[in-house]
Protein backbone atom coordinates (compact mmCIF):
# COMPACT_ATOMS: atom_id res chain seq x y z
CA UNK A 1 0.00 0.00 0.00
CA UNK A 2 2.90 2.15 1.00
CA UNK A 3 4.80 1.16 -2.45
CA UNK A 4 1.65 2.48 -4.42
CA UNK A 5 1.18 5.70 -2.86
CA UNK A 6 4.80 6.81 -3.45
CA UNK A 7 4.65 5.67 -6.87
CA UNK A 8 0.94 7.70 -7.13
CA UNK A 9 3.46 11.04 -5.54
CA UNK A 10 6.30 10.14 -7.93
CA UNK A 11 3.50 10.23 -11.06
CA UNK A 12 1.67 13.38 -9.66
CA UNK A 13 5.52 15.04 -9.42
CA UNK A 14 6.51 14.00 -12.90
CA UNK A 15 2.87 15.50 -14.23
CA UNK A 16 3.87 18.54 -12.24
CA UNK A 17 6.93 19.13 -13.84
CA UNK A 18 7.23 21.70 -16.69
CA UNK A 19 6.35 21.13 -20.36
CA UNK A 20 7.27 22.93 -23.69
CA UNK A 21 5.01 26.31 -24.01
CA UNK A 22 2.46 25.75 -27.19
CA UNK A 23 2.92 28.54 -29.31
CA UNK A 24 0.61 29.54 -32.46
CA UNK A 25 2.83 30.69 -35.13
CA UNK A 26 1.89 34.27 -34.82
CA UNK A 27 2.66 34.21 -30.98
CA UNK A 28 6.39 32.91 -32.05
CA UNK A 29 6.92 35.36 -34.77
CA UNK A 30 6.06 38.32 -32.24
CA UNK A 31 7.83 37.21 -29.44
CA UNK A 32 10.19 39.77 -28.03
CA UNK A 33 12.32 37.49 -25.81
CA UNK A 34 14.05 33.58 -26.84
CA UNK A 35 12.20 30.96 -24.72
CA UNK A 36 13.93 27.96 -23.59
CA UNK A 37 11.43 24.95 -24.39
CA UNK A 38 8.50 26.10 -26.86
CA UNK A 39 6.10 23.29 -29.56
CA UNK A 40 4.68 24.45 -32.45
CA UNK A 41 2.29 22.47 -34.43
CA UNK A 42 1.26 23.19 -38.15
CA UNK A 43 1.99 22.28 -41.62
CA UNK A 44 5.10 22.44 -43.87
CA UNK A 45 4.99 25.30 -46.29
CA UNK A 46 8.76 24.15 -47.04
CA UNK A 47 11.75 22.25 -46.84
CA UNK A 48 15.36 22.57 -47.37
CA UNK A 49 17.84 20.26 -46.86
CA UNK A 50 22.00 21.29 -46.86
CA UNK A 51 24.33 19.33 -45.79
CA UNK A 52 24.89 20.74 -42.16
CA UNK A 53 21.19 22.31 -41.46
CA UNK A 54 17.97 21.32 -42.36
CA UNK A 55 15.30 24.24 -42.74
CA UNK A 56 11.38 24.13 -42.37
CA UNK A 57 9.02 27.14 -43.08
CA UNK A 58 5.75 25.94 -40.76
CA UNK A 59 2.15 27.78 -40.97
CA UNK A 60 -0.76 26.96 -38.51
CA UNK A 61 -2.87 29.71 -40.58
CA UNK A 62 -2.35 32.48 -37.61
CA UNK A 63 -0.54 34.52 -39.86
CA UNK A 64 0.29 34.88 -43.60
CA UNK A 65 4.21 34.89 -42.97
CA UNK A 66 5.71 31.20 -41.39
CA UNK A 67 7.79 30.06 -38.86
CA UNK A 68 11.27 29.48 -40.15
CA UNK A 69 12.79 25.96 -38.16
CA UNK A 70 16.38 25.28 -37.91
CA UNK A 71 17.30 21.77 -37.28
CA UNK A 72 19.78 19.32 -37.59
CA UNK A 73 19.89 17.17 -41.01
CA UNK A 74 19.77 13.82 -38.64
CA UNK A 75 16.08 15.05 -37.25
CA UNK A 76 15.16 14.89 -41.37
CA UNK A 77 12.46 11.94 -41.63
CA UNK A 78 11.10 10.40 -45.15
CA UNK A 79 7.19 11.70 -45.09
CA UNK A 80 8.47 15.44 -43.60
CA UNK A 81 7.90 16.62 -46.68
CA UNK A 82 5.92 19.80 -48.37
CA UNK A 83 2.04 19.76 -46.84
CA UNK A 84 2.74 17.47 -44.14
CA UNK A 85 1.51 18.07 -40.55
CA UNK A 86 4.00 18.27 -37.90
CA UNK A 87 4.63 19.08 -34.37
CA UNK A 88 8.24 20.77 -33.63
CA UNK A 89 9.70 20.92 -30.25
CA UNK A 90 12.86 23.39 -29.77
CA UNK A 91 14.49 27.01 -28.57
CA UNK A 92 12.99 30.12 -29.47
CA UNK A 93 15.87 32.46 -30.55
CA UNK A 94 16.88 35.53 -32.83
CA UNK A 95 16.60 34.93 -36.07
CA UNK A 96 19.91 36.52 -37.49
CA UNK A 97 18.00 36.87 -41.12
CA UNK A 98 16.30 40.79 -41.21
CA UNK A 99 12.87 39.21 -42.60
CA UNK A 100 12.25 37.14 -39.07
CA UNK A 101 12.49 38.29 -35.98
CA UNK A 102 12.42 35.02 -33.89
CA UNK A 103 13.35 31.34 -35.48
CA UNK A 104 13.02 27.76 -34.12
CA UNK A 105 15.94 25.82 -32.98
CA UNK A 106 14.55 22.25 -33.45
CA UNK A 107 15.08 19.53 -31.11
CA UNK A 108 12.90 17.44 -32.04
CA UNK A 109 10.34 17.10 -34.88
CA UNK A 110 7.05 14.57 -35.19
CA UNK A 111 5.23 13.88 -38.45
CA UNK A 112 1.60 14.13 -37.13
CA UNK A 113 0.13 13.79 -40.62
CA UNK A 114 1.96 12.85 -43.98
CA UNK A 115 1.55 14.38 -47.42
CA UNK A 116 1.35 12.50 -50.86
CA UNK A 117 3.69 15.09 -52.46
CA UNK A 118 3.09 13.72 -56.10
CA UNK A 119 -0.80 13.56 -55.46
CA UNK A 120 -1.03 16.88 -53.55
CA UNK A 121 -3.05 19.71 -55.80
CA UNK A 122 -0.71 22.18 -54.13
CA UNK A 123 2.77 22.21 -55.09
CA UNK A 124 5.60 23.90 -52.91
CA UNK A 125 6.91 27.67 -54.25
CA UNK A 126 4.16 27.85 -56.54
CA UNK A 127 1.88 30.96 -57.29
CA UNK A 128 -0.97 29.23 -57.63
CA UNK A 129 -4.29 31.04 -59.94
CA UNK A 130 -7.56 31.51 -58.09
CA UNK A 131 -9.08 29.93 -61.23
CA UNK A 132 -6.80 26.87 -60.10
CA UNK A 133 -7.43 26.47 -56.37
CA UNK A 134 -11.16 26.90 -57.22
CA UNK A 135 -11.10 23.12 -58.61
CA UNK A 136 -10.15 22.27 -55.37
CA UNK A 137 -13.05 23.49 -52.99
CA UNK A 138 -11.73 20.95 -49.60
CA UNK A 139 -7.98 21.75 -50.27
CA UNK A 140 -7.82 25.81 -51.21
CA UNK A 141 -7.57 26.80 -47.67
CA UNK A 142 -4.26 25.85 -47.55
CA UNK A 143 -3.26 27.89 -50.64
CA UNK A 144 -1.53 31.64 -48.89
CA UNK A 145 -3.81 33.81 -51.02
CA UNK A 146 -7.03 32.05 -49.28
CA UNK A 147 -5.54 31.90 -45.81
CA UNK A 148 -5.05 35.39 -46.10
CA UNK A 149 -8.96 35.71 -46.95
CA UNK A 150 -10.19 33.79 -44.49
CA UNK A 151 -8.29 35.95 -41.72
CA UNK A 152 -9.77 39.10 -43.36
CA UNK A 153 -12.93 37.81 -43.60
CA UNK A 154 -12.84 36.46 -39.75
CA UNK A 155 -11.31 39.99 -38.40
CA UNK A 156 -14.00 41.73 -41.01
CA UNK A 157 -16.67 39.80 -39.46
CA UNK A 158 -15.79 41.05 -35.68
CA UNK A 159 -15.31 44.53 -36.89
CA UNK A 160 -19.34 44.34 -37.90
CA UNK A 161 -20.31 42.66 -34.53
CA UNK A 162 -18.19 45.27 -32.51
CA UNK A 163 -19.11 48.38 -34.73
CA UNK A 164 -23.15 47.65 -33.95
CA UNK A 165 -22.41 46.88 -30.52
CA UNK A 166 -20.69 49.70 -29.42
CA UNK A 167 -23.25 52.10 -31.02
CA UNK A 168 -26.02 50.23 -29.17
CA UNK A 169 -27.72 47.92 -31.53
CA UNK A 170 -29.15 44.61 -30.04
CA UNK A 171 -28.31 41.26 -32.42
CA UNK A 172 -31.13 39.57 -33.66
CA UNK A 173 -31.05 35.93 -34.91
CA UNK A 174 -33.30 36.15 -37.96
CA UNK A 175 -35.04 32.75 -38.99
CA UNK A 176 -33.04 30.99 -41.87
CA UNK A 177 -36.42 29.45 -42.99
CA UNK A 178 -39.15 31.60 -43.36
CA UNK A 179 -42.80 31.70 -45.57
CA UNK A 180 -42.13 35.38 -46.72
CA UNK A 181 -40.40 36.87 -49.92
CA UNK A 182 -38.73 39.88 -49.16
CA UNK A 183 -37.67 40.92 -52.06
CA UNK A 184 -40.56 40.17 -53.95
CA UNK A 185 -38.68 38.81 -56.96
CA UNK A 186 -39.69 35.02 -56.55
CA UNK A 187 -36.03 33.95 -57.09
CA UNK A 188 -36.70 31.57 -53.89
CA UNK A 189 -35.21 27.47 -52.42
CA UNK A 190 -38.42 25.92 -51.56
CA UNK A 191 -37.91 23.58 -48.55
CA UNK A 192 -39.50 20.42 -48.37
CA UNK A 193 -38.97 17.16 -46.91
CA UNK A 194 -38.58 13.72 -48.67
CA UNK A 195 -41.06 12.58 -47.14
CA UNK A 196 -43.37 15.35 -48.67
CA UNK A 197 -41.17 14.99 -52.14
CA UNK A 198 -42.66 11.00 -52.25
CA UNK A 199 -46.38 12.18 -51.15
CA UNK A 200 -48.04 12.27 -54.50
CA UNK A 201 -51.59 12.06 -53.32
CA UNK A 202 -52.23 14.56 -51.08
CA UNK A 203 -49.48 17.29 -50.20
CA UNK A 204 -49.16 18.66 -46.81
CA UNK A 205 -46.72 20.76 -45.83
CA UNK A 206 -44.09 20.59 -42.66
CA UNK A 207 -44.70 24.04 -41.38
CA UNK A 208 -48.56 23.82 -43.17
CA UNK A 209 -47.61 26.82 -45.59
CA UNK A 210 -44.82 26.34 -48.21
CA UNK A 211 -41.19 27.16 -46.55
CA UNK A 212 -38.25 29.03 -48.16
CA UNK A 213 -34.99 29.72 -47.40
CA UNK A 214 -34.21 33.63 -46.40
CA UNK A 215 -33.85 35.96 -48.91
CA UNK A 216 -33.73 38.93 -46.01
CA UNK A 217 -34.04 38.62 -42.09
CA UNK A 218 -35.60 42.66 -42.85
CA UNK A 219 -39.03 41.94 -42.32
CA UNK A 220 -38.22 40.11 -39.40
CA UNK A 221 -35.81 42.66 -37.59
CA UNK A 222 -38.80 45.81 -38.50
CA UNK A 223 -40.73 43.11 -35.97
CA UNK A 224 -38.09 43.65 -33.58
CA UNK A 225 -37.84 47.45 -34.32
CA UNK A 226 -41.16 48.00 -32.55
CA UNK A 227 -39.52 46.90 -29.55
CA UNK A 228 -35.79 48.27 -29.75
CA UNK A 229 -34.65 51.25 -31.48
CA UNK A 230 -31.51 49.67 -32.79
CA UNK A 231 -31.02 46.14 -33.99
CA UNK A 232 -29.14 44.34 -36.63
CA UNK A 233 -28.52 41.03 -37.69
CA UNK A 234 -25.51 39.39 -39.98
CA UNK A 235 -26.58 35.50 -41.63
CA UNK A 236 -26.69 33.72 -44.34
CA UNK A 237 -29.11 34.40 -47.20
CA UNK A 238 -30.18 32.55 -50.40
CA UNK A 239 -31.11 33.18 -53.98
CA UNK A 240 -32.20 30.89 -56.24
CA UNK A 241 -31.06 32.94 -59.41
CA UNK A 242 -30.00 30.61 -61.70
CA UNK A 243 -26.33 32.16 -62.73
CA UNK A 244 -23.03 31.16 -63.01
CA UNK A 245 -21.42 34.75 -63.69
CA UNK A 246 -18.48 36.25 -61.79
CA UNK A 247 -21.04 38.58 -59.87
CA UNK A 248 -23.87 35.83 -57.93
CA UNK A 249 -23.73 33.61 -55.18
CA UNK A 250 -26.89 31.28 -54.18
CA UNK A 251 -25.59 31.27 -50.77
CA UNK A 252 -23.95 34.36 -49.08
CA UNK A 253 -24.12 36.78 -46.09
CA UNK A 254 -25.94 39.81 -45.33
CA UNK A 255 -25.38 42.53 -42.90
CA UNK A 256 -28.70 44.00 -42.38
CA UNK A 257 -29.74 46.78 -39.94
CA UNK A 258 -33.09 48.71 -38.65
CA UNK A 259 -32.95 52.16 -36.90
CA UNK A 260 -36.68 53.39 -35.12
CA UNK A 261 -37.71 57.24 -34.82
CA UNK A 262 -35.46 58.22 -37.49
CA UNK A 263 -37.62 60.16 -40.77
CA UNK A 264 -34.44 61.13 -42.36
CA UNK A 265 -32.74 59.18 -45.41
CA UNK A 266 -29.58 60.93 -44.68
CA UNK A 267 -29.70 59.24 -40.87
CA UNK A 268 -29.83 55.64 -42.85
CA UNK A 269 -26.96 56.99 -45.59
CA UNK A 270 -24.59 58.02 -42.78
CA UNK A 271 -24.69 54.46 -40.56
CA UNK A 272 -24.22 52.75 -43.80
CA UNK A 273 -21.06 55.06 -44.64
CA UNK A 274 -19.61 54.81 -40.81
CA UNK A 275 -19.87 51.09 -41.01
CA UNK A 276 -18.28 50.84 -44.27
CA UNK A 277 -14.79 53.27 -43.56
CA UNK A 278 -14.95 51.72 -39.24
CA UNK A 279 -14.68 47.84 -40.49
CA UNK A 280 -12.09 48.73 -43.73
CA UNK A 281 -10.26 50.77 -41.42
CA UNK A 282 -9.99 48.27 -39.00
CA UNK A 283 -9.42 45.20 -41.47
CA UNK A 284 -6.80 47.41 -43.14
CA UNK A 285 -4.63 47.80 -39.30
CA UNK A 286 -5.38 44.24 -38.24
CA UNK A 287 -4.66 42.31 -41.31
CA UNK A 288 -2.31 44.56 -43.06
CA UNK A 289 -0.13 41.87 -44.42
CA UNK A 290 -3.12 39.47 -45.68
CA UNK A 291 -4.86 42.76 -47.35
CA UNK A 292 -1.02 43.71 -49.12
CA UNK A 293 -1.06 39.89 -50.64
CA UNK A 294 -3.99 40.93 -52.73
CA UNK A 295 -3.18 44.66 -53.54
CA UNK A 296 -0.10 43.38 -54.71
CA UNK A 297 -0.31 40.34 -56.83
CA UNK A 298 -4.22 40.84 -57.64
CA UNK A 299 -5.30 44.32 -57.42
CA UNK A 300 -2.24 46.82 -57.48
CA UNK A 301 -4.57 50.06 -57.67
CA UNK A 302 -6.58 49.07 -54.76
CA UNK A 303 -5.00 50.79 -52.00
CA UNK A 304 -4.85 53.77 -53.99
CA UNK A 305 -8.69 53.52 -53.77
CA UNK A 306 -9.31 52.72 -50.19
CA UNK A 307 -6.96 55.13 -49.18
CA UNK A 308 -8.96 58.19 -51.17
CA UNK A 309 -12.67 56.38 -50.17
CA UNK A 310 -11.44 56.61 -46.43
CA UNK A 311 -10.74 60.32 -46.54
CA UNK A 312 -13.65 61.57 -48.43
CA UNK A 313 -17.21 61.59 -47.88
CA UNK A 314 -19.22 59.59 -50.41
CA UNK A 315 -21.52 61.56 -52.95
CA UNK A 316 -25.51 62.22 -53.14
CA UNK A 317 -27.40 61.56 -56.60
CA UNK A 318 -30.84 61.03 -56.96
CA UNK A 319 -32.13 58.04 -59.59
CA UNK A 320 -33.50 61.08 -61.47
CA UNK A 321 -29.92 62.55 -61.78
CA UNK A 322 -28.41 59.52 -62.22
CA UNK A 323 -30.46 58.70 -65.37
CA UNK A 324 -29.80 61.88 -67.24
CA UNK A 325 -25.97 61.38 -66.40
CA UNK A 326 -26.44 58.21 -68.09
CA UNK A 327 -28.76 59.36 -71.45
CA UNK A 328 -25.30 62.09 -71.90
CA UNK A 329 -22.34 58.97 -71.47
CA UNK A 330 -20.26 59.02 -74.47
CA UNK A 331 -20.63 55.75 -74.33
CA UNK A 332 -23.34 52.96 -75.67
CA UNK A 333 -24.92 50.58 -73.24
CA UNK A 334 -26.01 47.48 -73.50
CA UNK A 335 -29.22 48.30 -71.68
CA UNK A 336 -30.69 51.99 -72.65
CA UNK A 337 -31.03 54.06 -69.71
CA UNK A 338 -34.62 55.40 -69.37
CA UNK A 339 -36.24 56.87 -66.02
CA UNK A 340 -38.53 54.09 -64.46
CA UNK A 341 -36.17 51.21 -65.61
CA UNK A 342 -33.89 49.65 -62.90
CA UNK A 343 -29.95 50.93 -62.98
CA UNK A 344 -27.76 47.53 -64.72
CA UNK A 345 -24.41 46.99 -63.23
CA UNK A 346 -22.77 48.76 -66.31
CA UNK A 347 -24.72 51.58 -65.06
CA UNK A 348 -23.74 51.82 -61.59
CA UNK A 349 -19.90 51.34 -62.83
CA UNK A 350 -20.63 54.20 -65.05
CA UNK A 351 -21.97 56.53 -62.67
CA UNK A 352 -19.29 55.74 -60.20
CA UNK A 353 -16.45 56.60 -63.06
CA UNK A 354 -18.54 59.73 -63.56
CA UNK A 355 -18.66 61.32 -59.68
CA UNK A 356 -14.94 60.59 -59.32
CA UNK A 357 -14.32 56.89 -58.40
CA UNK A 358 -15.58 56.85 -54.97
CA UNK A 359 -18.76 55.26 -53.44
CA UNK A 360 -21.60 57.19 -54.54
CA UNK A 361 -25.85 57.31 -52.47
CA UNK A 362 -28.01 57.07 -55.13
CA UNK A 363 -31.35 58.19 -53.79
CA UNK A 364 -35.01 58.19 -54.27
CA UNK A 365 -36.38 55.12 -56.73
CA UNK A 366 -39.27 55.26 -58.32
CA UNK A 367 -42.23 53.71 -56.88
CA UNK A 368 -43.14 50.68 -58.72
CA UNK A 369 -39.43 49.81 -59.04
CA UNK A 370 -39.29 48.92 -55.29
CA UNK A 371 -40.95 46.61 -53.09
CA UNK A 372 -44.18 47.59 -50.87
CA UNK A 373 -42.30 48.41 -47.51
CA UNK A 374 -40.20 51.28 -48.92
CA UNK A 375 -41.88 54.74 -47.55
CA UNK A 376 -44.07 56.97 -50.63
CA UNK A 377 -42.31 59.79 -51.37
CA UNK A 378 -45.66 61.51 -52.54
CA UNK A 379 -44.35 63.62 -55.04
CA UNK A 380 -44.84 63.88 -58.37
CA UNK A 381 -45.35 63.64 -61.70
CA UNK A 382 -42.30 61.74 -61.26
CA UNK A 383 -43.48 59.04 -58.37
CA UNK A 384 -40.48 58.12 -56.35
CA UNK A 385 -39.58 56.30 -52.81
CA UNK A 386 -37.34 56.88 -49.86
CA UNK A 387 -34.80 54.42 -51.07
CA UNK A 388 -30.89 54.27 -51.47
CA UNK A 389 -28.79 52.05 -52.94
CA UNK A 390 -24.59 52.59 -52.36
CA UNK A 391 -22.41 52.21 -55.52
CA UNK A 392 -18.88 51.42 -55.08
CA UNK A 393 -16.00 51.14 -57.74
CA UNK A 394 -15.58 47.96 -59.52
CA UNK A 395 -18.51 46.31 -58.01
CA UNK A 396 -21.93 48.55 -58.28
CA UNK A 397 -24.58 48.16 -55.77
CA UNK A 398 -23.22 47.00 -51.97
CA UNK A 399 -25.84 48.06 -50.08
CA UNK A 400 -29.64 48.72 -50.79
CA UNK A 401 -31.85 50.52 -48.02
CA UNK A 402 -34.67 52.69 -47.25
CA UNK A 403 -36.98 54.66 -45.02
CA UNK A 404 -40.12 51.89 -44.26
CA UNK A 405 -43.90 53.08 -45.06
CA UNK A 406 -44.75 53.20 -41.55
CA UNK A 407 -48.50 54.58 -42.51
CA UNK A 408 -50.80 52.22 -42.22
CA UNK A 409 -53.34 53.70 -44.79
CA UNK A 410 -50.44 53.76 -47.85
CA UNK A 411 -49.72 50.78 -46.81
CA UNK A 412 -52.98 49.06 -46.93
CA UNK A 413 -53.72 50.45 -50.00
CA UNK A 414 -50.38 49.21 -51.97
CA UNK A 415 -50.84 45.65 -50.66
CA UNK A 416 -54.00 45.75 -51.74
CA UNK A 417 -53.17 46.63 -55.18
CA UNK A 418 -50.59 44.01 -55.08
CA UNK A 419 -53.05 41.07 -53.45
CA UNK A 420 -50.90 40.72 -50.37
CA UNK A 421 -52.83 41.77 -47.85
CA UNK A 422 -53.60 38.40 -46.27
CA UNK A 423 -50.55 37.42 -46.71
CA UNK A 424 -48.92 40.51 -44.51
CA UNK A 425 -51.61 41.03 -42.50
CA UNK A 426 -49.10 40.39 -39.33
CA UNK A 427 -47.54 43.21 -41.30
CA UNK A 428 -50.04 45.76 -41.28
CA UNK A 429 -50.26 44.77 -37.60
CA UNK A 430 -46.95 46.32 -37.03
CA UNK A 431 -48.54 49.96 -37.92
CA UNK A 432 -51.35 49.35 -35.56
CA UNK A 433 -49.48 49.11 -32.40
CA UNK A 434 -47.37 51.91 -31.61
CA UNK A 435 -45.97 52.17 -35.17
CA UNK A 436 -43.29 54.77 -35.67
CA UNK A 437 -41.23 56.16 -38.57
CA UNK A 438 -37.96 54.07 -39.36
CA UNK A 439 -35.62 52.80 -41.62
CA UNK A 440 -33.18 50.44 -42.52
CA UNK A 441 -30.46 48.84 -45.16
CA UNK A 442 -28.95 45.43 -46.06
CA UNK A 443 -24.87 45.02 -47.24
CA UNK A 444 -23.90 42.18 -49.16
CA UNK A 445 -20.83 40.69 -46.87
CA UNK A 446 -18.90 38.84 -50.07
CA UNK A 447 -19.67 41.94 -52.39
CA UNK A 448 -18.01 44.12 -49.74
CA UNK A 449 -14.86 41.83 -49.80
CA UNK A 450 -14.79 41.79 -53.05
CA UNK A 451 -14.65 45.61 -53.33
CA UNK A 452 -11.88 46.26 -50.52
CA UNK A 453 -9.54 43.64 -52.12
CA UNK A 454 -10.41 43.68 -55.54
CA UNK A 455 -11.36 40.71 -56.44
CA UNK A 456 -12.78 39.89 -59.92
CA UNK A 457 -15.08 36.84 -58.92
CA UNK A 458 -16.81 37.26 -56.42
CA UNK A 459 -16.70 33.21 -55.92
CA UNK A 460 -13.39 33.85 -54.97
CA UNK A 461 -14.44 35.86 -51.34
CA UNK A 462 -16.12 32.23 -49.89
CA UNK A 463 -15.12 29.45 -47.83
CA UNK A 464 -16.56 27.14 -50.19
CA UNK A 465 -16.93 28.13 -53.82
CA UNK A 466 -20.02 26.47 -55.24
CA UNK A 467 -18.75 27.56 -59.00
CA UNK A 468 -21.11 24.60 -60.17
CA UNK A 469 -24.63 22.76 -59.54
CA UNK A 470 -22.63 19.36 -59.60
CA UNK A 471 -19.65 20.26 -56.92
CA UNK A 472 -20.81 20.77 -53.55
CA UNK A 473 -19.50 19.68 -50.47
Amino acid sequence: MLCARGGWRALRRCASLPRAVRLRVREALRAREPAEAVRVQGWVRSVRSQKEVLFLHINDGSSLESLQVVADPSLEKRDLTFGSAVEVQGKLVKSPHKMQNMELQAETIHVVGPCDIWSFPLKMRERHPLEYVRQFPHLRCRNNTLGALLRIRSEATASIHSFFQDNGYVHIHTPIITSNDCEGAGELFQIETSREEEDSVEKSHFFNVPAFLTVSGQLHLEVMAGAFTHVFTFGPTFRAENSQSRRHLAEFYMVEAELSFTESLQDIMQVMEDLFKTVTSTVLSKCPRDVELFHKYIAPAQKGRLEQMLKHKFMIISYSEAVEILKQAPQTFTFKPEWGCDLQTEHEKYLVKHCGDVPVFVVNYPYDLKPFYMRDNEDGPQHTVAAVDLLVPGVGELCGGSLREERLPFLESRLQRLGLTDAYQWYLDLRKFGSVPHGGFGMGFERYLQYILGVDNIKDVIPFPRFSHSCLL
